[in-house]
Parts: structure tokens; sequence; C-alpha cells
């Protein structure tokens, strides 16, 4: 793994802190578009640490910085963009290979449950973790986050989820927690146990919830492979009430919460906002009701439009109702092997600008600043202010809009990582 160095980001074009003073929760409503935009910019990082941000003619007159500067790695950044490392709080790494047959399958017209019932989604994907070694499933994880940091990512959220059986979640965590030992960028796990029901557990959907509940948890939690436990709360998965089993449990065993939510149908909401659950995911399909709720709680809307984008659906989540609602909104790619195989933060940010209305500056906020909030990380990732990690983005354009602008290619040019420089290859 590189080393962290001293360096110092010059002549920045156009550096978006996406920092305010009022900053006390995630950003929503009118603030999710407030980027704090600065021309000729200068950064200094330390320790893997952001210490100063200001002007570059500011940063040539410290004394520090003279006194140093051979012992600094200077990068030119003149006509470019600098922008937060993008906070990928929805992805599912750990997978053996890719779902052809059901994007095939798909193209010829058959739907998300058509695929499902016909023994293809998720649970086609189990054999291969079951069988796998931990050490392929981590190489597979470190595959997916060198490219992602290749395309500005410097902080991602992990999920388990094609085991589900005790020892395959668990070696899925533990590849988790390995692949990040070998990545200069800040990963967070989380328990997804309960992603569907597995085929021997078919009609027997409460025995499995107690496995998740009386096993995994606990023993995730004790070994400290997980901070967050997750759920897929949906026809075809998990009832509301299996879902607050296992948010019980996870709260009983110092787990946070967070849950796919209202991607396929509508689940009512409130009821779960006294677990205090980081994010809801999807969210396609939400009541007035509980755009309300939301809207007075911290808990993060999490859109995932690369699923709508590679399901072919003509629907996509209503970010403009609930954004104007005051409801705090986040992006991520749902990266996974069936229903959204990218790894590029740019494309999901693309896409909620064409389809679902977002301005590049509220896709901007969503992708980084309430992303760190979505994981609970917002105290030192999704801003660039002095304190907080050395996370940026240094994109080869000339004004930020062009990084939702261009989608298909990758524009990022260098992206430093918890203060450890990484080039686009």
């Amino acid at each position: 793994m590189p080393k962290q160095t001293s360096i110092l980001l010059a002549n920045i074009g156009q550096l978006l802190t996406v920092s305010s003073s009022s900053d006390k929760g995630p950003r929503r409503g009118s603030a999710l578009k407030d980027l704090s935009i600065l021309t000729d910019a200068a950064i200094l990082c330390l320790g893997g640490k952001i210490v100063s941000v200001g002007p570059t003619k500011d940063a040539l007159r410290d004394t520090w910085i003279k006194k140093h500067r051979r012992q600094i790695t200077e990068i030119d950044c003149s006509g470019k963009v600098v922008v937060p490392g993008f906070v990928d709080s929805h992805t599912h790494p750990v997978f053996m290979e890719p779902r052809l047959i059901d994007f095939e399958r798909r193209i010829e017209g058959a739907s998300y449950e058509q695929i499902a019932t016909a023994g293809g989604g998720i649970r086609s994907s189990l054999e291969g973790v079951r069988n796998s070694t931990k050490r392929l499933l981590a190489a597979k994880v470190l595959e997916a986050l060198n490219e992602m940091a290749a395309h500005g990512t410097t902080t991602v959220e992990a999920k388990s989820g094609y085991g589900l059986t005790l020892e395959s979640e668990l070696k899925s965590l533990e590849a988790i927690r390995d692949a990040s030992a070998s990545w200069p960028g800040t990963v967070i796990p989380t328990l997804l146990g309960a992603h569907v029901v597995p085929k021997e557990f078919q009609g027997r959907s409460q025995k499995y919830v107690e496995i998740v509940t009386q096993e995994m948890i606990p023993r995730a939690s004790k070994r400290k492979l997980a901070r967050f436990v997750d759920v897929f709360c949906d026809k075809g998965a998990f009832t509301a009430e299996e879902a607050e089993q296992i948010f019980a449990a996870a709260k009983q065993h110092g787990l946070d919460v967070r849950a796919h939510m209202g991607q396929l149908s509508e689940t009512k909401l409130s009821p779960f906002l006294r677990f205090d659950p980081a994010s809801f995911d999807h969210m396609d399909h939400v009541s007035d009701d509980d755009i309300l709720h939301m809207a007075k709680a911290n808990t993060v809307a999490t859109l995932v439009p690369g699923a709508n984008y590679f399901l072919g659906m003509s629907e996509y989540p209503n970010a403009r109702k609930l954004i104007d609602a005051s409801v705090p909104v986040a992006l991520a790619t749902d990266y996974n092997p069936g229903t959204s195989p990218t790894i590029s933060m740019p494309m999901a940010m693309s896409t909620a600008c064409t389809h679902m209305r977002m301005s590049p500056a509220e896709a901007m906020a969503a992708a980084t600043m309430n992303g760190a909030w979505a994981l609970r990380v917002s105290d030192r990732k999704g801003s660039i202010e002095p304190g907080k990690d050395a996370d940026l983005a240094i994109f080869d354009v000339k004004d930020y809009r062009e990084i939702p602008y261009w989608f298909g290619v990758n524009r990022c040019a260098m992206t430093i990582v918890n203060g450890t420089i990484i080039t686009k290859s």
C-alpha cells in the first residue's frame, strides 16, 4: 500500500469544499445546493488529514510551507476541479461472478420477480460465495475498491448478503475486513444476512430470521466484523414484522441499522424510526405521511438510480419530492452483480440528474456530505475542511457540473485517499 505523504494542492481552478458552519445534520432542502466553491485555491494535507484550505496565494506565503517545501508533494491543479472524495454508502461487493443470465432474461422481458422465481436474482449468487475461499472473496472486494478509488470514491459501505448461512456471512464480512486492510480508503462493513430468505428456508422464514438474530448478529458484533445491520424489507424478501425483529436484535448487540425499503412495494416507514436507522435505501415507493416523518429525522434517504437504470425501469425514486419536503437525500451506486454493476459514483450522479431531476449541485452534496451522514462518518468525511480526513478527488474538468455531464467516461485524474495519492492507471 502506498504511504501517506505531505501534500499541497495548489492553483485549484474550482474547489468544492461542501463545508458549512451550520452542518448540524445531513443536508436537506435548499442547503443541499450549498457547495462552498473557491477558486484559485489550495489545500495542505499532513498525516492523512486536511490542515488548511484557502487561497493559493496565502498558502504560498505560509511560513511553515516555505520552510518544508522540499518535503511536500506539490500537485498543480490549474484548470481542474477538486471535490471531497465520494462516499458510496450502499454497495454489495462480496460476490464471485456477474449474473449474465439474469441480464439476458431481463432484456427478453422478464421482471425482477420472475427472474427470482426462476432461480435467478440474489439466490443465484449464493453458490459462488458459499463455495469460495475467504482469500478469493477478499481479492474480488479489493479489486472493486481499487476501481472505485480510480473514479473518485474514498469511503465505501460494503455489505455481505450473498452467502445467507452463518458461515458464509461471517466469511463475507471477514473478506471485507481483509480487503479493507489492503486499501488506503475507509470501508464501513454491514451485515446483510437478511437479504432474502434462502431456498432451504422457503416457507420457514421465521426460522431463518432466528438464525440472523440469534447467531449472525451476535457473532458479527462480538468479533467486530460489522458496524451496521441491513435488511431487505419488501415483497419477496422480509416482512415489516421480521425487519423489526432484526433491527431490535442489532440494537441489542450494539450495531446500528439501515434498510432496503420501498424498492418494489411500499412499506410503512414510521414504525422503524424508533430504531434511529442511519438510512432507508432505494425509496422508489414511499407515502406522503412517511415523507413528513423523515423530514423531521436524520435518517437519510439513500437513492440508487443505477439499479433503476440497469433494470430498464421507466420510474425512478421521486428525488424532487423528497428534497423539496426537506428529507435528507444521499446517492450511492448500489454496486452489485444483478441490478447495478457499476462502481462509478459520477455515473450515479449523472443518472440522478437526468432521470431524477436533481441539480448537479444537489447530486454532488448527496454523493459526499450526505453519504457521510448515511454512514455516520460525517465528523471526518464528506467535506474538505481542516481536521477532516484527506479524502479528495481531482477531476480533469473546468467546471464541477461536467462530472455528471460526461457519462460513460472517467474524468477523475487523481484520488487522494486518507492522504495516499492514487493516480488513474
